[in-house]
């Protein structure tokens, strides 16, 4: 059994918790390494306070996933009732299950009633407890971050370079990127990539439309990859052409408060002070009405993680925390500037893990 299955376990001992059914692909992908979407099919890492933990996957799964644990794996068939094979094994042991903890973050309805028709049972939420788990981040997870960041300044320099085709759109721009860094050997992206023109970009998560991109405007680029099970988040803003004095103060204004939070940010600090710095500076210039969203979010094995950098937070900045620096300005008709880098609290700061230049860079 792993340290952070013990200390689950050790979690339920004292809560009085009989089990745990545990539904969530990255929280699983977190605690065992087995990588799984079961889709509509129902798959549970169930952890019980004084034996060893068991995995029940759909049959198509299991194999794989006894290649990955050192415990009993488990699996059903389509045609046979999931809840009533839990209830089958768990009764083989002899455990009166009184109280389930599950994450009230991720579990349906469908699982919920599920686990009611066989169980008399409460619920007892683990999402706290997990979250505050994956807060902290080792050192093999912040070298992951770096690597997905590295990736995600290559989609940036992929997507500044199709932007300068003459007659390109903001869909084909992102294809662009999406695909070239698949040729990389990237599975995927964290999110759908954002790629917005002028004043579309005033709509912080617009998408990608068959919108031929303007001449000297900006152009706002939001995007991050997943590799090794880790996820970048990062965004820049660039002008094709020369832009309108208007667009590159704003532009400033916005960088000032990026990089005022990231110099503000190391242990012993608060997530809502660091959300203070950036966002004083926005409202200072006289643009704070136009700052619609909290700083930052955590970020991790999920592209939103706990904590939120944002008023109300009292969280106290600890090494190893790992969340983005994302002030921004959206002013409808007109223009919409974010800059965004995903940053690591070290012993005495933060270190971004996206390098490209935050300059206003014009083409």
């Amino acid at each position: 059994m792993n340290t952070k299955i013990k200390q689950i376990a050790n979690t339920l001992n004292g809560k009085e918790v009989d089990m745990t059914f545990i539904t969530n692909p990255t929280t699983m992908n977190y605690l065992t390494g087995v990588e799984m979407d079961p889709h509509e099919r129902i798959a549970g890492l169930m952890i019980f306070p004084d034996r060893e933990p068991i995995f029940f996957t759909p049959a198509l799964e299991v194999e794989m996933t006894r290649s990955k644990v050192d415990f009993e794996v488990f699996g059903y068939v389509d045609s046979e009732n999931p809840w009533k094979m839990i209830k089958d094994k768990v009764d083989s042991f002899g455990l009166n299950v009184r109280k389930i903890g599950v994450e009230f973050s991720d579990i349906t309805m469908l699982k919920t009633e599920g686990l009611k028709s066989v169980f008399s049972a409460d619920f007892v939420n683990l999402a706290p407890l997990i979250s505050r788990m994956r807060l902290i981040k080792s050192a093999d997870e912040i070298e992951k971050l770096i690597v997905a960041g590295d990736y995600a300044d290559k989609c940036f320099e992929i997507g500044f370079k199709a932007a300068q085709k003459p007659g390109i759109t903001e869909i084909e721009i992102a294809t662009e990127i999406e695909f070239g860094i698949k040729k990389l050997g990237v599975p995927g992206m964290s999110f759908d990539t954002i790629v917005l023109s002028g004043a579309r970009a005033a709509n912080p998560h617009g998408v990608p439309e068959e919108f031929v991109v303007e001449q000297n405007k900006l152009l706002l680029f939001d995007l991050g990859v997943i590799k090794n099970g880790y996820v970048s988040d990062a965004t820049r803003t660039i002008s094709l052409g020369k832009p309108s004095d208007f667009d590159r103060e704003i532009y400033n204004i916005v960088l000032e408060a990026q990089l005022a939070a990231q110099d503000y940010i190391k242990p012993g600090v608060t997530a809502e002070s660091v959300d203070k710095v950036a966002r004083d500076v926005i409202t200072k210039a006289g643009y704070g009405e136009y700052f619609t969203h909290r700083l930052g979010h955590g970020i991790g094995m999920d592209i939103h993680e706990y904590p939120s950098i944002v008023e109300g937070e009292e969280l106290v900045l600890e090494a190893g925390m790992c969340f983005s620096d994302e002030p921004g300005i959206y002013i409808p008709n007109k223009v919409g500037v974010r800059i965004e880098d995903c940053l690591y609290v070290t012993e005495t700061g933060a270190n971004p893990l996206t390098h490209t230049s935050k300059e206003l860079t014009i083409y």
